[in-house]
Formats: structure tokens, sequence, C-alpha cells
């Protein structure tokens, strides 16, 4: 083989490499999601193309709320995705075994609701075991689904959670209900254009409470299955 065939050759072998690289790269940082968009290999919503959507409840605080919510969800025949910290199942497991019992998905929210791209490797990849060993432990759910607290995260943060086995979930509309105690702003938050593969974030307040019915009316009078986040992203 002469020198410039064998140039050509090296080279196309190389770029053939690359591309099956970043092919695996792009797939793991998706979490496998089908038609999902992704930043930083953050996964933001589904499928756009079908009609699912996801209700997910990150949680540090609100036990008689999440009753609440639980007993709503019961009512509706709804499974979904509840991220909890690990601070929190320790201190309540009665509640956290309540949401598990009602068959609905867990989640991994870090273990004491810190900011994940201010730690380091080491602190990162703690935060999320130490909440997967302590689930696993009290009731035997192996999670791979990881919300950072604050939705505060970096590319480095998303491929230690990859390394564990997880993706990283954010969202694609956030009811911010943590903050404005108003339940019609909430539902507005989270029905304004909705469409499929949506992530709607929420968490266990009052005024959640008080939206939450009204919220799953609209999705179904607009055609919208509720599912998990899990199903919704295909992960």
């Amino acid at each position: 083989m002469k020198i410039k065939e064998k140039i050509f050759v090296n080279i196309v072998s190389n770029a053939i490499i690359v591309i099956i690289v970043l092919t695996v790269f792009i797939f793991a940082f998706s979490g496998g999601a089908t038609n999902a968009f992704t930043q930083q290999g953050a996964v933001y919503n589904g499928d756009k193309s079908s009609n699912k959507i996801s209700l997910m409840f990150n949680v540090y605080q609100g036990n008689d709320q999440i009753l609440e919510i639980l007993d709503i969800l019961d009512q509706n025949n709804i499974k979904c995705t509840f991220f909890v910290g690990g601070v929190w199942v320790k201190n309540n497991p009665e509640i956290f075994f309540k949401i598990v019992a009602r068959g609905h998905e867990i989640g991994n929210h870090g273990y004491n609701h810190k900011d994940h791209s201010g730690l380091s490797d080491a602190e990162d990849i703690s935060e999320i075991t130490s909440t997967h060993n302590l689930v696993s432990s009290i009731c035997g759910i192996e999670m791979n689904l990881f919300a950072p607290p604050s939705g505060d995260y970096d590319k480095r943060n998303v491929i230690n959670a990859n390394s564990l086995g997880y993706a990283t979930v954010m969202w694609s509309k956030d009811t911010i209900d943590w903050r404005d105690q108003n339940a019609d702003l909430i539902y507005s938050r989270a029905t304004s254009g909705l469409s499929g593969g949506d992530l709607i974030l929420m968490h266990p307040t009052d005024s959640t409470v008080e939206a939450l019915q009204k919220m799953i009316d609209y999705c179904r009078e607009n055609n919208f299955e509720i599912v998990t986040v899990g199903e919704n992203i295909n992960y």
C-alpha cells in the first residue's frame, strides 16, 4: 500500500473511531432517552412527539402535603416521580414508605441539598451514593434518576452521576411553588404551552396541593398521559 493510501486509511479509521466514541458518549449522557432534549448531558424532557408528561416532586420537607398529594394521585390512578433527599428519608422513613407503598417512582435528590457544581468529585459522588445506599438498604429500590438540588450542576457532575448508573434529570416546566405560594400561578406555569415530553417540577406545598387536581384535569382534557419520569425519558 502506498504511503498516501495508508495515511488516508488511517484518517478514515480514526474518524470512524471518533464517531463511535461520540455516539456512545451522547447516548450515555442522554440516559438512553428517546428524542429527549439534553444540555451538558442532563435530560430536560422526554419524547416531544409523544403525549406523555410527568409530574415530579423534589422532597426535603412538606410531610403533611406529601400525604395529601399521595391521596390525590391515588384518586386519579396516577403514578409520578418523587426525588427524595437522603437526610429527609433518614428523618422521615414512615412518610417515605408511604410513597413507595403507593407505587410511585423514587429518584435521588442528593443527601444534604448541596449545590453540586461546587463540590469536589468525591463529595459529588458521596451525595448521590449516600442517598442511593440508604434507600436501597431500607426498601430495596435501586434508583437511577438524579435531580440536582436547586438545579445546580455542570458537565463533571453529569459524568459522575452517569458513572454510577444515573441519568441527570432537570425539568422543562418549573412551577417555582417553593417560592410563590399561589395555586393559580402554579397551575398556569405547569400547563401553559404544555407539550409532549414535558417534565413538570413541583414541591410539596399547600399551594401545590391546591393546584394539583386542576392540573391533572387539564392534562386529561387535553389528551396528555401522565407517566413517571423514567417512562417519559425512556430510561
